[in-house]
């Protein structure tokens, strides 16, 4: 029924300027360019940008999804020189599975996750 992960939407007010942060620090263009909504794909998943924040939506505690990368460390000091803060260590959570978070310039949080068992189908 499941077939997982498929969207991840940040909510970000200025879409002028979460475009370009998101552009730059993941390295790739969106593919879905409204003033309504940003679509990127990042390794065949979306990464969404919505510009509103009604309905009760806070910046920053919205969401926290992981996004896979094979060496975190590289890829959490690839965020930080693109702007983006640490919210902790890079954490060992077991079985060779590390985790960290960042928050990007307009306070979403942002998983990183390197895990040796996951294939993504």
């Amino acid at each position: 029924m499941f077939l997982g992960l498929r969207t991840v939407i940040y909510h970000s007010p200025d879409l002028t300027k979460a475009k370009a942060w998101y552009s730059e620090a993941f390295g790739v263009a969106p593919y879905f360019d409204q003033p309504f909504y940003v679509g990127f794909d990042i390794g065949g998943y979306e990464l969404g940008l919505h510009p509103g924040t009604e309905g009760g939506v806070r910046m920053g505690n919205n969401v926290e999804a992981y996004w896979g990368v094979p060496d975190i460390v590289r890829a959490q000091a690839h965020m930080l020189e693109h702007g983006a803060e640490a919210r902790g260590p890079i954490m060992e959570v077991g079985d060779n599975i590390k985790v960290a978070l960042v928050a990007d310039p307009f306070g979403n949080i942002i998983g990183l996750i390197e895990n040796p068992h996951f294939k993504a189908r």
